[in-house]
């Protein structure tokens, strides 16, 4: 019978547990760089957390850093100055911070992550956590070698819904899984400054939509032995959709499609030999599961999340820091850096290369244009 990959449930889901803004340990003073969409979101989670503290922000500009600062709370505020050099590289070497959020396009990832780790800071960095295996690799030695915290935010791992949905797969209840199928898509407009469509920002729907099939994938078979890629690249060399199927030695498959042409389902769907179970929308963040037994009843569960849907893996990312762990057993570097593997094997298939590709991990700082959104 298959279990899935993800079993490692965080304490912050478990039956009972208390609500993932609970303190569970010191409180943790935390930096955010970068101040798109996405850092708002993430900061409004953290704010929640009864154990953080909101402590610096940085962005190339002055304006966008402090109005960012003011409307969140945080204590210090750090920009592009002449005089005193890059804003992240203030925060970085600001003793007030505990731990720093990455919320940069991805190209920038490995830069941002390394100049962290080398500081001493903690880091929880968005998805993709680099642009290819040899930065994770890198990032990883770096960790280790300096004593810190280091792990990727697929927030989607955390929620509720998703580790009831690993609970029902391994329960057997399904019985053995054969099959996954689950999309990713919504037409972006073409935008060249866009970091979506921005080669040198890492941009694409594969580094940027695929790692969520690809978790759902992964939950229910593992890793697989076998991918076959097949994508769409515009003029630009930019992937703009692409069908992965993936194969599996117990003869199991998946088929993953990722796409910033067409609006899709965004649904996961797990069939076994007693049934099947298909997730709401988005998968990324459901908050039901249909469960359809073989030619017997169905029900659908639904979830409450608590603020954003951050919050559980916030409390993870903290948790780990106040027990002294490396890394989170439910997001292990590992894994990470399985599907940057995954992910490089795709690119190859498919043709596409971004400017990181093009040197070795360790000269990357200080390459590329630096955002302020991811």
């Amino acid at each position: 019978m298959n279990a899935p990959q993800f079993i490692r449930t965080p304490p912050c889901v478990l039956q009972g547990a208390p609500s993932p803004v609970q303190a569970t340990g010191r409180t943790l003073r935390w930096g955010v760089v970068a101040t798109g969409r996405i850092a708002g979101r993430v900061t409004e989670d953290i704010a929640r957390l009864e154990d953080a503290v909101l402590q610096a922000v940085s962005s190339r500009s002055e304006a966008t850093a402090v109005d960012f600062a003011d409307r969140f709370g945080f204590a210090s505020s750090y920009y592009d100055d002449e005089a005193r050099g890059k804003g992240y590289r203030q925060l970085f070497t600001d003793p007030e911070v505990d731990v720093v959020y990455i919320a940069s396009p991805h190209a920038q990832h490995y830069e941002l992550a390394r100049e962290a780790l080398e500081a001493g800071k903690h880091v929880l960095c968005e998805k993709s956590i680099t642009i290819n295996a040899a930065e994770l690799a890198d990032l990883i030695e770096i960790a280790g070698r300096r004593g810190v915290f280091l792990m990727e935010a697929v927030w989607t791992r955390f929620l509720p819904c998703i580790n009831r949905l690993w609970e029902i797969i391994s329960s057997g209840e399904l019985g053995e899984i054969q099959w996954v199928q689950a999309d990713l898509g919504f037409p972006a407009p073409y935008d060249p400054a866009s970091r979506l469509w921005d080669p040198a920002a890492g941009g694409g729907a594969l580094l940027d939509l695929t790692v969520y099939p690809l978790t759902l994938a992964v939950g229910a078979l593992g890793f697989p032995q076998r991918v076959q890629a097949s994508g769409t690249l515009n003029a630009d060399g930019v992937d703009t959709q692409s069908a992965l199927n993936l194969g599996y030695d117990s003869g199991a498959q998946a088929q993953l499609t990722s796409s910033l042409l067409a609006s899709g389902p965004r649904t996961a769907t797990i069939c076994g030999s007693e049934g099947w179970v298909r997730t709401g929308a988005p998968l990324h963040n459901p908050v039901e599961l249909h469960i359809h037994q073989h030619m017997g009843p169905s029900r659908t569960e639904r979830f409450q999340q608590v603020g954003n849907g951050y919050t559980y893996e916030l409390r993870e990312v903290t948790r780990c820091i106040q027990e002294g762990l490396a890394e989170s057993p439910t997001m292990p570097l590992s894994d990470s850096l399985q599907t940057m593997q995954f992910f490089d094997e795709v690119r190859a298939q498919i043709g596409v290369r971004y400017p990181n590709d093009e040197r070795p991990a360790a000269s990357l700082q200080g390459a590329g244009k630096l955002h302020d959104s991811a």
